[in-house]
């Protein structure tokens, strides 16, 4: 676009001077930690000559003067490492603000005044020396927010004080490298959206990257709602779902200044390890530390404290590649995450006082100090309890009874009988439970059980022989932990972003609720995307009800930016279309799918197409199978021909280049090209595989071929 010189030289000046005064505050920071590196030492030094001659009597009867002695010289060391953590932060922060100090410009006349001023946007803020005036503006500032929502004309934004108008007159977007203004424009609709239809265009990097430049409207809504307790976003393939979430925790750190957000009052819930590392460097490069993130069967792990439990990939592996097992699998873990089942395990959990504990009379020297008619009283006379709570109260008045009475201190002995009724195994619990069939249908007398009941139990009780927990089980045993125990372990955590939301079951919401008892919740999903199960929007409405929170939002997000119109296209036809998808208006290569003979012509057709995408630049080139197996099968035939990399359970690994992957490891994961390598009639046929075609072929930014061997799938 054309400029009048005097335009270009005047954003040139105001980019050199923005550079200028971000060097100047780097050096002075880099100078500050000069200083703090020679304090840090100093103190250390004193504190090793002051304190070494009492390190050693600690314990001793003086060790007290000896403790306040060390914690005197040692409360300044942790000062200046503190200090010096701070301004290395603020150094990185200013290292990547003068690469690109910002990225958009607006005009604005605020109500009441006469002339407009000048608010440029950035990744992070900068202000003048010693003084509250911004050069650059924080994205994520309450001002900036104008940029995002309004075109020219009458615009606000809310701040703390209130609600702020006026209006604007330029909304000019920057694209500057390394200290170097490569151009500007200044942006209407048709402009934006010839913009973003060029960031698109783009090949796909390794890591998930920042979308600051590009968010919509309807995105900004999402990441700066503070209203909310409960925010839920239905988004179709494509529409920036993760990348909201994680810049909706930025802003939340940025923004929460009455109870200032750090990164591990936050918590991510990723779908898998790969995913982590994915959307590892979103956070960081928003300026902001990189928040907590788990995947679920991590926190199994730390609930049960046992790690002997199969993975979610290994759990969706074995019921997606089972043909025998494949039923028992998904009627099992359906029945035993669902509401139901929880109602049936709440009244195993009450039950346990009256029926699965065996107390029994306490006696000492000979004596009956408490029977156990008064025990078991003991513990059913306080209902809000947890259970555990109330056993250790328990121990604690069975000790108190024989101190009173004997005025002795307690023998191990008799510590060991207590423990007999009030150490409670949950697993052992659980298979007792499973086990006993008369007890389970005694039980749920009242209930509509599944007609495959029995086999479940028989399923389940195989399972739980074996010497590690299956998934569905280990979550059910979590569930009762934190019934039976409680946990403060998450209760920091004041903000949990849960992706991938439509591939976890009711109980897991349960779950959730538990263990964050103080935070609000950011879900994300696409009822689409389901992984062997179907799923209808009345899925966000059971959410709402299980975390029950005081404001909720459901957002609805329609259009996808990922794929071209001709892949989106050709993916929608693999799903119910009650829920509209709009295109962000990209053009490609119409889809093909190749039908080879055996597997030798298989390997020379994707060999062909990945040389092609080669050819064309592509920088991530995904080959996406049905399973686990058939992903090692395929790369053991091509890996002596091309450079591949096979990604599998519990993999991290580096997305570029050519690489092969399960399409449930694909989700949330986007490549320049996609090769679909298995869509025979034998992998894809039911309405389940419907939704893992469309899983695989929404991962496609450019680029899409299908390839079959032998008979097509009738899916296609």
């Amino acid at each position: 676009m054309d400029y009048n010189q005097s335009e270009f030289e005047f954003e040139i000046k105001r980019l050199d001077e923005t550079i200028t005064l971000a060097k100047k505050q780097l050096n002075q920071a880099k100078q500050k930690n000069e200083e703090n590196k020679l304090a840090i030492i100093s103190a250390k030094k004193e504190l090793r000559e002051n304190t070494s001659h009492s390190i050693s009597g600690l314990w001793s009867s003086d060790g007290f003067e000896a403790l306040a002695e060390l914690s005197q010289y040692a409360n300044p060391v942790t000062g200046k490492i503190i200090d010096y953590e701070v301004v290395e932060n603020k150094i990185m922060l200013l290292e990547n603000l003068i690469k690109s100090p910002y990225f958009a410009r607006i005009d604005f006349k605020f109500s009441g005044e006469d002339t407009y001023e000048k608010i440029y946007i950035g990744r992070t803020s900068l202000k003048k020396d010693n003084s509250f005036d911004s050069i650059v503006y924080d994205w994520r500032s309450p001002i900036a927010s104008v940029f995002y929502r309004f075109v020219t004309g009458q615009a606000y934004y809310d701040a703390p004080v209130g609600r702020i108008t006026g209006d604007v007159n330029l909304k000019r977007q920057y694209e500057i490298n390394n200290e170097v203004l490569e151009y500007f424009f200044d942006a209407d609709v048709q402009i934006v959206d010839e913009f973003l239809r060029k960031l698109l265009s783009q090949n796909t990097s390794s890591k998930m990257k920042t979308i600051v430049e590009s968010i919509q409207k309807e995105q900004d809504i999402v990441i700066r709602d503070m209203e909310n307790d409960l925010m839920i976003v239905q988004g179709v393939a494509g529409s920036g779902k993760t990348s909201i979430a994680l810049h909706r925790a930025a802003y939340l750190m940025y923004q929460d200044l009455s109870s200032k957000l750090s990164a591990n009052n936050i918590m991510i819930i990723s779908p898998n390890t790969l995913f982590e590392q994915y959307i590892s460097s979103v956070i960081p490069e928003l300026g902001e530390e990189n928040v907590v993130s788990m995947v679920f069967e991590e926190m199994l792990s730390s609930i049960l404290q046992n790690e002997r439990i199969q993975s979610r990939n290994q759990f969706l592996e074995n019921l997606i590649s089972s043909t025998s097992y494949r039923n028992i699998i998904k009627s099992s873990i359906e029945f035993k995450t669902s509401h139901q089942f929880m109602e049936l395990l709440n009244r195993f959990i009450e039950d346990i006082p009256h029926r699965w504990i065996q107390f029994e009379d306490v006696y000492y020297d000979g004596e009956c100090i408490a029977t156990k008619e008064l025990l078991k009283e003991k513990i059913l006379s306080r209902t809000d309890t947890p259970l555990r709570q109330k056993l250790k109260l328990l121990e604690d008045f069975i000790v108190e009874l024989i101190y009173v009475s004997k005025k002795i201190r307690i023998k191990k002995s008799i510590k060991n009988e207590i423990l007999k009724f009030t150490e409670l195994n949950v697993i052992s619990l659980y298979q007792q439970f499973i086990g006993d069939r008369e007890y389970i249908y005694n039980l749920a007398k009242d209930m509509k059980l599944p007609e495959c009941f029995e086999e479940i139990l028989l399923y389940t009780n195989e399972n739980l022989a074996t010497n590690h927990l299956y998934y569905d089980d280990a979550t059910v045993i979590a569930y009762l932990n934190l019934k039976i125990n409680g946990t403060n372990e998450y209760k920091t955590i004041k903000q949990v972003v849960i992706d991938e939301a439509q591939d976890y079951y009711p109980l897991h919401y349960e779950i959730f609720n538990l263990l964050f008892t103080n935070a609000k919740f950011t879900i994300l999903g696409d009822i689409n995307q389901t992984l062997e199960k179907q799923e209808d929007l009345s899925f966000y409405e059971q959410i709402k009800s299980i975390i029950n929170r005081k404001k909720s939002l459901l957002v609805t997000m329609d259009k996808s930016f990922r794929c071209t119109n001709e892949i989106l296209m050709y993916s929608s036809k693999f799903i119910d279309q009650k829920l509209e998808i709009k295109s962000f208006n990209r053009k490609g290569d119409e889809p093909k799918i190749y039908k080879a003979l055996n597997q030798i012509s298989l390997n020379d057709m994707l060999i062909s197409e990945i040389n092609l995408c080669l050819e064309k630049g592509y920088q991530s080139i995904g080959l996406i199978c049905k399973t686990e197996k058939n992903t090692i099968s395929l790369y053991d035939s091509l890996k002596e021909r091309i450079d591949i990399k096979l990604i599998k359970n519990e993999s991290t690994a580096d997305l570029q280049g050519v690489f092969i992957i399960p399409v449930y490891m694909s989700k949330g994961l986007e490549f320049d090209a996609v090769l679909i390598c298995d869509t025979d009639d034998t992998n894809y046929n039911s309405e389940d595989d419907k939704k893992l075609l469309y899983i695989g072929c929404t991962r496609a930014l450019h680029r899409l071929n299908l390839f079959s061997k032998g008979e097509i799938s009738p899916l296609l």
